[in-house]
């Protein structure tokens, strides 16, 4: 889906103020859900959850802890529930059998680092992701949900569009009052500038960690040329602008709803686009696992990873969940 444009920062107008008793009766029911106890792993779980409906850098960030694990010689698995996914699980994610109409895109995202599972249950998930060997699990998403506790919880912030109108669903973006989110939080990561001025909503003292997106060394070959960028993500303004920070000419671009299912139809007209206006057709590694497999050569993708302002900060908070890990002998 796209979301409504009131549910941008700044949204107003007479919707919300309508939609404001369900959005207190959905609130109530997310805090009643919250207050059940979970199921407690017998390895660490680390969170990189939001405050949000849809994407707000949750992935990366959880791909980047993920790599800082593995660097420590901690065998991290990823836990998601696989959102565009048909397929509930518990199930181990195999990307030479599932594609993302079975896992959905960022498990595939994730498999292709390390070993990734899907399940709707996360306690259940969890349970799977052990017993298959797994010494810390990493979660993508899952700030709402009970029934697996969690270690160290991330708020991650998509700086250019904070919280949104800062009202709860359908009001507005926030599945919960930032203040609830917040709560269950060790610290804040914010993704870019806070142009939003959504810091402004985190309760004091709630430690905040400064993150920004880089591209991918692949970026370096489309400096100075002209691109055609196509996406279906939340916030397509955060990959045009990487983009252009990689030195690339926007020539054109073409911007879809979240998780949006490419079909042949889609491509052979973005491509046809692309060919006029003479330039390369650039996506999302996201939106490259959603394109038809015969489409997949005549595309160029562009990764991004997160580079932390203090490193040392993330390195922090990590340090005594790495060190409940048993290490080999």
């Amino acid at each position: 889906m796209r979301a409504p444009e009131f549910w941008s920062g700044g949204g107003g107008g007479l919707a919300p103020f309508l939609l404001s008793p369900v959005s207190a009766i959905y609130a109530a029911a997310t805090a009643r859900r919250m207050a059940r106890p979970g199921w407690h792993a017998t390895v660490p779980v680390i969170c990189c959850g939001n405050a949000t409906a849809g994407g707000a850098g949750k992935t990366t960030a959880a791909l980047d802890i993920g790599r800082r694990l593995g660097n420590r010689g901690i065998g991290a698995h990823f836990l998601l529930r696989g959102y565009g996914g048909k397929l509930k699980g518990p199930i181990r994610v195999d990307p030479t059998i599932h594609d993302s109409t079975a896992v959905g895109d960022e498990a595939l995202l994730l498999a292709a680092e390390r070993p990734t599972w899907v399940a709707a249950d996360r306690a259940a998930g969890a349970q799977a992701a052990i017993a298959a060997g797994a010494q810390a699990i990493v979660m993508d998403d899952g700030l709402q949900n009970p029934t697996l506790d969690k270690d160290l919880s991330l708020l991650v912030i998509d700086g250019t569009y904070g919280f949104g109108n800062g009202r709860v669903i359908p009001s507005g973006p926030l599945r919960e009052p930032v203040a609830a989110a917040a709560a269950r939080c060790r610290a804040a990561v914010l993704v870019g500038e806070d142009e939003t001025g959504a810091l402004a909503a985190l309760p004091p003292g709630l430690p905040v960690l400064r993150a920004r997106l880089v591209p991918g060394p692949e970026a370096e070959l489309l400096s100075g040329q002209p691109v055609f960028a196509f996406c279906g993500i939340a916030n397509p303004r955060k990959f045009f602008s990487t983009l252009q920070e990689a030195g690339a000419f926007i020539a054109g671009k073409q911007a879809y709803a979240d998780h949006y299912p490419f079909d042949e139809g889609d491509l052979r007209d973005l491509l046809a686009q692309a060919e006029a206006l003479r330039a390369t057709p650039v996506t999302t590694r996201k939106d490259f696992v959603r394109i038809p497999p015969a489409f997949r050569n005549r595309v160029t993708v562009v990764t991004v990873r997160l580079e932390w302002a203090e490193p040392v900060a993330i390195e922090t908070l990590l340090e005594p969940l790495a060190a409940r890990v048993p290490m080999p002998a």
